[in-house]
């Protein structure tokens, strides 16, 4: 089992956040680049923050370049936010496979999730 260090001036420990993860608005700019090309540029994401888990930025659909974007067949099962989708991340010829995930259909305790991808 890790040993959770106190976290210095201005630092968050992971071991603080909460479980059921909690779930806020981030006004900081936030901004997704892949092959010198700007996937995703957001002041409107939310933040999920998880025990032991560091944080995750979820943008919305509006600040992402979804032509980008092919949702894959791949899922994953969340305890608390439901069924994940991923996404591969297409650029010319380049891609990242499962680079992000989305939630299509998340509990009702995290519906601002809708249609947000994380990176």
């Amino acid at each position: 089992m890790p040993t959770p260090k106190e976290p210095g001036p201005g630092q968050e420990s992971v071991w603080d956040y909460p479980r059921p993860p909690a779930l806020e608005p981030v006004e900081k700019q936030i901004r997704v680049v892949f092959s010198d090309t700007t996937i995703a540029d957001t002041t409107d994401a939310l933040r999920v923050l998880e025990t032991s888990h560091p944080p995750v930025y979820y943008l919305p659909p509006e600040d992402i370049a979804t032509a980008h974007l092919e949702q894959e067949r791949r899922t994953t099962m969340c305890e608390f936010k439901g069924r994940a989708v991923y996404h591969t991340v297409t650029v010319g010829n380049r891609s990242a496979q499962s680079a992000g995930w989305s939630y299509p259909n998340p509990v009702d305790r995290y519906a601002e999730l809708v249609e947000h991808v994380a990176f």
